[in-house]
């Protein structure tokens, strides 16, 4: 691939998609009530989707672009878990029938630090007073340097059926410039604890773009990683915006890798992880063959949503915690993001809500044509469009974005089929903006396409 092509696009800075429109393009002019309506309209027994946010960590990690607080006491944990207990009783007031609910996921921040009792005890909160489906996947994001036998045993016991470990890089240059020291047998210690509590389902996140990455570092980082076989690996890059996170300003500059090394990295982690028997997941993501999101890719019944590649095929996902983002049938809500204005509404008795976005026709579309493109590499753009009751035009016409990819050769369109190869995978986040109406119309900063 050119050089020019890999600095036109990598450099670019995109959404990645997780959302359609994306979170920058939610209304603070909430309308009181709308949010507790949304609840309300929920089809009975229809299936739910609860994310958990938990905004704490014993330290920051410099390449963090997460909404969490550092803490070395557990006084503001057990304070922020007191009202998260309330917030979920404000949500089950809602409802007379309960949520059906079968898919987990706690995030942050660290979610393992919570004590364990405690975190049995949230659980028991979830099932008890918003109803579990018969079978219930549970996932749940761990800081291995953290993770202690006794939380392990709590989340076995708890029914928790996958766990994502961070990793990043196991080069220990690359680790004493994020401020993140984790050894291999850290990582080693927290993934056989894990399988003795019944826990197989274990995710690795890597990163690339790290500053003294090199492509050497992340090939021996995915060797060692490899040995631990995780079903998953989620390969993220680097997003740099100490502007926005303003902790990244300890980064230096000048040990970034730039966009042609950063497209290097991408492709020997992705090279070496298909050498090793994973299947590559849509643009970030690998499992292996077996793994229920390369089973969903063959069936081409794979999903996108705020945790990335998923099998969730759920329409409503409801988001506890601070800066919790959830997505219900008429459109998407967000919590308050700081987490005493949070604690604040919830003990007065109010949902918590600092932004809402109600959903429209052409809204539903994009969306629509977006997933497929970032699941799939390709979208039948008119079947879509008829699905929704609209003519092709509205996305096909006059679109300069779509045509200069297409005239750059990363596009290919067969009447109205738009295909994505294996060797431009890099760039599907700039096929997918090519059909996103508000790009631009925010101020937001996002990460470089690759």
């Amino acid at each position: 691939m050119s050089q020019s092509i890999v600095e036109k696009y990598g450099e670019a800075r995109l959404p990645r998609y997780t959302s359609y429109p994306t979170a920058p393009n939610f209304s603070a002019d909430v309308v009181p009530g709308t949010y507790a309506g949304w609840l309300k309209s929920i089809p009975a027994g229809g299936a739910t989707s609860l994310y958990l946010h938990i905004p704490f960590c014993r330290s920051m990690c410099w390449y963090c672009g997460c909404h969490t607080s550092i803490t070395g006491r557990d006084g503001p944990i057990l304070d922020y878990l007191d009202v998260l207990h309330r917030e979920i009783d404000l949500i089950a007031a809602q409802r007379d029938s309960g949520f059906n609910v079968s898919e987990i996921h706690f995030g942050g921040g660290t979610p393992t630090i919570i004590r364990p009792e405690d975190f049995i005890a949230l659980m028991d909160a979830l099932r008890a007073k918003l109803g579990f489906a018969a079978e219930v996947n549970t996932a749940i994001e761990i800081d291995p340097r953290r993770l202690q036998p006794e939380m392990m045993d709590a989340l076995g016991a708890s029914g928790v059926t996958r766990a994502s470990l961070g990793v990043q890089s196991f080069d220990p240059t690359v680790q004493k410039a994020i401020n993140r020291i984790q050894t291999a047998e850290t990582t080693w210690a927290a993934v056989e604890g894990l399988r003795r509590n019944g826990i197989s389902a274990i995710n690795f996140d890597l990163i690339y773009g790290l500053p003294h990455q090199s492509v050497q570092s992340c090939i021996e980082t995915v060797d060692i990683a490899v040995d631990m076989r995780p079903a998953r690996f989620a390969v993220f890059g680097y997003a740099h915006v100490p502007s926005f996170k303003k902790h990244q300003r300890l980064i230096e500059d000048a040990a970034l890798p730039d966009a042609r090394e950063r497209h290097a990295q991408a492709e020997a982690i992705a090279a070496r992880l298909v050498e090793a028997g994973y299947m590559q997941i849509g643009l970030d993501h690998f499992a292996l063959p077996d793994d229920e999101l390369a089973v969903a890719q063959r069936e081409g019944c794979l999903h996108r949503n705020f945790q990335g590649y998923t099998t969730d095929a759920c329409e409503t996902l409801i988001g506890l915690g601070a800066s919790a983002i959830g997505k219900l049938g008429p459109g998407y809500h967000q919590n308050e993001v700081p987490i005493n204005r949070y604690a604040s509404r919830v003990r007065s008795g109010e949902l918590p809500t600092a932004k809402t976005y109600a959903l429209t026709a052409e809204d539903r579309l994009r969306a629509d044509v977006i997933e497929r493109l970032m699941c799939d590499f390709s979208a039948d753009v008119a079947a879509i469009c008829r699905s929704h009751g609209f003519n092709p035009d509205v996305l096909l016409e006059d679109n300069s974005a779509l045509q200069a990819l297409e005239a750059d050769g990363l596009v290919r369109r067969t009447g109205s089929v738009v295909d994505v190869d294996d060797a431009h995978r890099f760039v599907i986040r700039a096929v997918a903006a090519a059909f996103d109406a508000y790009l631009g119309a925010s101020q937001r900063t996002y990460s470089k396409a690759a």
